[in-house]
């Protein structure tokens, strides 16, 4: 029994050795994860290359397309309006196509009561009229009496001219009574069995042809009905003549420069094909509009004329929306990089460099920007990588790490 059991405790205490370092390399190794997950480890971060290409800065905002000149035409006189038939984009032709029709208005009606008081308007004007006339022949009998006098010397030249003067009134006193008689008795020729022929002969029917050649735009009158002088009846304008109205914010207004070049688009056309135009007149006088959100806002209209032939933009009508881009600058070899890696560090621009696994702070002096890439005129190179929308997750010498997206 004695030598059977004495190999086998030898051969256990290596064993035993073994379980007692166990635990301590166990809490080694749990250290180690604690560490090693503790330990700072590269931050993923999106990159960016600083790159040398075109660059161009736009003003975008909405326009909308205008004819350039349109006809407002309207009823030069009184008249009964004839049924307009022409509907809107119905083609006119300048000095032919007849667009209307005005009828003269009859006369109007007299009842009792006006008649009495047209009579009593003859009745009164044909006694100023007697009255007139026998101050008249009493002017002009004075005046020979005076003359005969003035001949004998009896008279001065004086008390002559006075004498003449009075005649000369008497007379021009003489017609306007009598004009004011014959509107007296015009007024009541309507109650006349037999009035007379110019009263009695009917007036011709005004025709109204379109003043410009192209289409109807808008119909005001389409029913007949009785019009005053100056309403408005119908509008013609040309539709492939066309130009955009643009309303942009004052202080873009003043950095855009007649003949800059003008991009349309979203206009409406299925493929979306873009229109080209070009500055003609950005407006002196500016205009206070409140915007979506409430605020006050400084505008003024850009104009801009179309470049794009009529042939390949058939469907563009007035006062059709578009999508505008005004280019107020542009180079084909700029030095740039993507808007999102520059942000403000105190009164100046900055951003991160990738260099060595790091993120390097440098500032960074910009120049003209589009909406996705600025201009960087001092403080970044060629192919150097940046860092994209760092925030405040990247500070200066910290390790991250690129990540593709």
């Amino acid at each position: 029994m004695t030598s059977s059991t004495q190999p086998l405790s030898r051969s256990a205490q290596p064993n035993r050795h073994t379980r007692r370092w166990l635990p301590w390399a166990g809490a080694l190794l749990l250290v180690g994860l604690i560490v090693g997950g503790l330990w700072p480890q590269p931050v993923p971060v999106e990159t960016g290359p600083v790159t040398t290409g075109p660059l161009r800065a736009t003003v975008n905002e909405e326009g909308k397309t205008r004819i350039k000149h349109r006809y407002l035409l309207s009823a030069p006189v009184a008249g009964q309006l004839r049924r307009i038939e022409l509907k809107a984009g119905a083609e006119v032709k300048a000095g032919e196509t007849v667009v209307a029709v005005l009828d003269p208005l009859p006369p109007a009606m007299l009842d009792a009561r006006a008649r009495a008081l047209a009579e009593a308007r003859r009745d009164a004007a044909a006694a100023r009229l007697e009255k007139a006339r026998s101050a008249n022949a009493f002017a002009a009998s004075e005046l020979r009496r005076f003359e005969t006098l003035y001949t004998s010397q009896t008279v001065s030249i004086q008390e002559r001219e006075a004498a003449q003067s009075r005649a000369d009134s008497a007379s021009q006193e003489t017609a306007a009574a009598q004009g004011a008689l014959r509107e007296a008795e015009a007024d009541l020729a309507e109650f006349s069995p037999d009035p007379p022929a110019a009263i009695n002969t009917p007036c011709l029917p005004q025709a109204l042809k379109a003043p410009a050649t192209g289409r109807v735009l808008r119909v005001f009158e389409e029913n007949a009905r009785t019009v005053s002088a100056g309403t408005p009846l119908l509008e013609i304008g040309d539709p492939s003549d066309l130009e955009v109205v643009v309303e942009v914010l004052s202080r873009d207004g003043a950095a855009i420069l007649p003949g800059g070049r003008v991009e349309l688009e979203q206009w409406g056309a299925a493929d979306n094909p873009e229109l080209l135009g070009r500055v003609r007149l950005v407006e002196p006088a500016a205009f206070t509009k409140t915007s979506a959100l409430g605020v006050e806002e400084q505008r003024v209209n850009v104009v801009v004329d179309l470049l794009t032939p009529p042939q390949q933009r058939p469907t563009l009508g007035d006062s059709f929306r578009v999508e505008a881009k005004i280019v107020v600058w542009e180079s084909h070899a700029a030095l740039k990089v993507p808007a999102g890696a520059l942000f403000r560090q105190g009164d100046q621009w900055a951003g991160f460099v990738l260099s060595e696994g790091r993120a390097q702070l440098r500032p960074v002096r910009i120049g003209r920007s589009s909406t996705a890439e600025v201009q960087v005129l001092d403080g970044l190179k060629d192919g150097e990588q940046v860092i994209l929308y760092p925030g405040s997750r990247v500070r200066p010498g910290q390790r991250v790490k690129p990540i593709r997206i």
